[in-house]
């Protein structure tokens, strides 16, 4: 086994470096794998094919490696993205292992990891939300939770959304009087907050509710979440009812909008199919070369929402075998439920099962039903994902319009494929930042936003790369964005082959800011970029933006033109991020303190020091005497804190 089959994938800067492709050979590679079948293993493993730069063309997996990899060479039997794949394969790498399952299982990994061209791969996979009743503590919290399951509690979920999650905490709150605050303000408490006064908190932080009565209110939140809701609420209705029998109409009124709230969440659910306790159900629909897999999570007997997803993949490949993929990769770092209702019948359904199943540590069942409410619930997904196909569908060709809109109105005589809009955004020249963002046909491309957080004077900081800058100058600070922005991409990507140059730039600005930005191409050597500054109207009305061209002079656009709504939504949206990315920045600032800089300086300390002097301003004006006077603060540590805060003097 190389040891290069575990070596992880090649950066950003590399891919693109490597992305000088050789005219493709059929022959030359069909010799390249037929040269590695010669002490290709018999065994079961999985295979990589390389380019001649090194770049990973396609994973697979094999019972036989050398059975598998030996149908390669028959050339004029290939399907034609097979036959253009070994055309550009220069060489083999190979990893066996025991089982079949463990190829499987491995395949799956390297596909999500290194992201080869010719293999079906899964976009957006990100982690999904759970409910977490923490097991840490007297009075346990309830909480949304994403990423490693570390701390000690209840895990529900996952939840298709952050949203979803949001609601039904909310709800939880609403019905079970728990606490959501953090252990650190829920033990600094003195009085009870504003959860309490809303009715989504019993206070136990103050006392209000005793342990046992708050154990018993997680005990009911937990047998909700685990599919024992119509308990619970047949002992609320009862509870209800005997307090209204003994005239205690508050406390009836309470258990009331505590079964209120539990039948919120079941609203929310829209649909549940009985007999359901844990599934996922995948569905798949595909039309005109393009795919969407919508799936839906099942636990506890509820519905927790669903997600669509769009894979990418060749035209030409079989619905079965993009959904077969899909599985593999969805599951490869989350555990699979006990039952996956499936739209498609995929290959190799048995063995992608038993993987599944050695994954979770238990039987993971794949059926594809064909009758009764399991099959109502696939053909339910299906619907979703041809609804959710034809929007992205009809987004895309709309936006393409509208981009070659933009190309006309700008008298560009290129396709736009990326378009970069700039913006600024400080207060009073302080925590200054420049926002990037990026539209193409499919929308906002939001994993490619990027936020530039100003070097200047009236910030105190020093950077070689770029040249200082007065707090408030927005021409320097375009400047400044711009040239590191170009310089970087110029570096990493000189033969633009990653795709991560623009094909347009567009500036928030007038006619100098559009200056700014040719100066820095000249300087860059930058000379094939087109480059666009939007003014707003006067006074700053909408409907009314000049354009700055170099070369033209300043233009407007019909105020009902569709181009203009659609390049207005791009400005908005550079606007929004940048003022956003400004706030987030002035937010740390203000909640930073100089005391956290201390070695030495501890939670305890920190507490005891603003306790004895009100703030880290005190501190700073203490006197040596004063700080040593602090319970907990040694000599030793007040000499520190006075020299800290006195190195000029």
């Amino acid at each position: 086994m190389s040891d290069s089959a575990f070596a992880d994938p090649p950066t950003g800067t590399e891919r693109a470096r490597r992305r000088r492709r050789t005219v493709p050979d059929i022959e030359r590679g069909v010799a390249a794998i037929r040269e590695h079948l010669r002490t290709m293993p018999a065994g079961p493993g999985v295979y990589r094919m390389l380019d001649d730069d090194g770049d990973v063309l396609y994973v697979g997996k094999a019972r036989s490696l050398k059975k598998r990899v030996a149908n390669y060479t028959h050339a004029a039997k290939l399907p034609h993205r097979i036959f253009r794949m070994v055309s550009e394969t220069a060489r083999m790498e190979v990893v066996t292992t025991h089982t079949e399952v463990e190829a499987l299982l491995l395949e799956s990994n390297l596909i999500k990891r290194l992201k080869p061209r010719y293999n079906v791969l899964l976009r957006d996979d990100k982690s999904f939300p759970h409910i977490l009743m923490t097991g840490d503590g007297a009075y346990p919290q309830i909480t949304k939770h994403r990423g490693a399951r570390t701390r000690k509690g209840d895990y529900f979920g996952p939840f298709a959304s952050a949203g979803a999650v949001n609601r039904t905490i909310a709800a939880l709150q609403r019905a079970f009087l728990l606490r959501n605050c953090s252990d650190s303000m829920f033990s600094a408490r003195t009085r009870p907050c504003l959860q309490y006064q809303i009715k989504r908190c019993s206070a136990p932080c103050v006392g209000f509710v005793s342990e046992a009565e708050y154990a018993e209110l997680v005990d009911e939140a937990r047998r909700f979440l685990t599919g024992r809701s119509h308990d619970v609420q047949q002992e609320l209705a009862t509870h209800m009812q005997e307090a209204s029998d003994a005239l205690e109409f508050e406390t009836a009124a309470i258990y009331r909008n505590r079964i209120r709230a539990l039948t919120a969440i079941q609203a929310h659910q829209d649909i549940n199919v009985e007999g359901i306790e844990e599934a996922d159900v995948i569905a798949m629909h595909a039309e005109g070369g393009h795919s969407c897999i919508q799936v839906f999570f099942f636990r506890a007997g509820s519905n927790f929402g669903n997600r669509a997803y769009f894979p990418s993949h060749d035209k030409d490949t079989e619905d079965a075998d993009v959904l077969a993929a899909f599985i593999g990769q969805f599951y490869d770092d989350k555990p699979p439920p006990r039952l996956i209702l499936l739209s498609h019948a995929v290959p190799e359904a048995a063995l992608i099962a038993e993987a599944l199943s050695t994954r979770a540590d238990r039987k993971v069942e794949l059926l594809v039903p064909q009758r009764g409410s399991k099959r109502k619930l696939v053909e339910h997904a299906t619907l979703n994902a041809r609804e959710a196909l034809g929007r992205r569908m009809a987004e895309g060709a709309s936006q393409r319009r509208l981009l070659d809109g933009v190309a006309q109105a700008f008298g560009l005589d290129t396709t736009l494929a990326r378009v970069e809009v700039y913006d600024n955004s400080h207060t009073r020249g302080t925590n200054s930042v420049g926002g990037m963002i990026v539209a193409g046909p499919e929308g906002f491309v939001k994993n490619a936003y990027r936020k530039f957080n100003i070097r200047n004077v009236a910030d105190g900081e020093r950077d070689e790369r770029v040249d200082e800058l007065e707090a408030g100058d927005d021409y320097a600070m375009m400047r400044q964005v711009l040239t590191r922005r170009f310089a970087r991409a110029l570096k990493e990507d000189p033969e633009r082959t990653a795709g991560t140059w623009p094909d347009l730039v567009l500036i928030d600005g007038g006619a100098n800011h559009l200056t700014v930005a040719v100066e820095v191409f000249a300087e860059l050597g930058i000379a094939d970029i087109p480059v666009v500054s939007i003014a707003k109207g006067p006074d700053r009305d909408a409907g009314r933006e000049r354009f700055f061209i170099p070369g033209r002079e300043p233009f407007v656009l019909e105020r009902r033109d569709p181009v203009l709504y659609f390049l207005q939504r791009l400005r908005d949206e550079a606007h929004r991020f940048a003022i956003e990315t400004h706030r987030a920045r002035r937010t740390k600032a203000l909640g930073s303190n100089p005391l956290d800089e201390i070695s030495g300086i501890g939670a305890r300390r920190k507490k005891a020091l603003l306790h004895h002097f009100g703030s880290a301003r005190g501190v700073a004006r203490a006197g040596l005497a004063d700080l040593e006077a602090v319970d907990g603060i040694s000599s030793t540590v007040a000499k520190r804190l006075y020299d800290f805060f006195h190195e000029d003097g």
